[in-house]
């Protein structure tokens, strides 16, 4: 009777501690300029449910450059999961691209992936239109000018090597924005101007720049590429 108790209890812990090493992944949370770390609280609590370990990060966008951020704000959040088996960054709008610049000089686990939710990747001709703007430059400081479409920003940056799924907004509620940018857009960036040579998976959901965060299926999307390094096409599963 005791030698069937201690194989049930060996059995038990087994299984918890294979959970748990399924969910030994932490995931990064990194918002868009001019926004805060609250706007991705949505985005947190799924993962949380998912078993994920979230550490969100909040930054002043307006006087600091993507460089700046990446080296301070980033790099402090990444450090933070150091401990976990793999780091997975969620990012929206130039969240991007701030980890474009960290992972220009660092390396993320193996295994690690990465979400980006309307990225600026080539820049934002709404940016290009605000570029003589000392409004705009009041609000969004260095980095705002860094989001131009003939930015030098990007041509230093590296390919990323880890896994990148890209979702991309198609919904606008800003008919000015839009007719500056060329073709789809979801208000902010075209969506062409999202995509990445590397990227591994790229999917076009029906929602707007700023919208995008709390939306459910943006948010089952991202879960389902960290776990499998794909989007869905299950519409049933994503939509459900």
């Amino acid at each position: 009777m005791r030698i069937r108790f201690f194989l049930l209890f060996i059995l038990f812990v087994s299984l918890c501690t294979a959970e748990n090493a399924d969910f030994n992944e932490c995931v990064v949370l990194l918002h868009g300029i001019g926004d805060t770390k609250f706007s991705m609280l949505k985005l947190e609590n799924d993962l949380k449910d998912a078993g994920y370990k979230t550490i969100n990060v909040g930054y002043p966008a307006n006087g600091k450059k993507i460089e700046t951020i990446a080296n301070d704000e980033l790099a402090a959040a990444i450090e933070k999961c150091s401990d976990y088996r793999k780091i997975h960054i969620v990012s929206h709008s130039m969240g991007g691209l701030v980890i474009r610049y960290y992972l220009n000089e660092h390396n993320l686990p193996e295994g690690s992936r990465i979400v980006m939710l309307s990225p600026p990747n080539k820049g934002s001709e709404v940016a290009d239109y605000f570029h003589d703007s000392k409004i705009y430059e009041l609000f969004y400081g260095e980095a705002g000018k860094e989001l131009e479409t003939d930015s030098d920003f990007f041509k230093n940056l590296k390919p990323i090597i880890n896994q990148v799924g890209i979702i991309a907004g198609s919904s606008s509620m800003n008919p000015f924005f839009s007719r500056l940018l060329p073709g789809k857009d979801d208000g902010r960036v075209a969506v062409e101007n999202m995509k990445l040579e590397e990227m591994d998976d790229f999917i076009v959901i029906s929602t707007t720049h700023l919208l995008m965060k709390y939306n459910r299926q943006v948010s089952k999307q991202t879960i389902y590429f960290l776990k499998f390094g794909k989007f869905s096409t299950d519409e049933e599963k994503t939509n459900e």
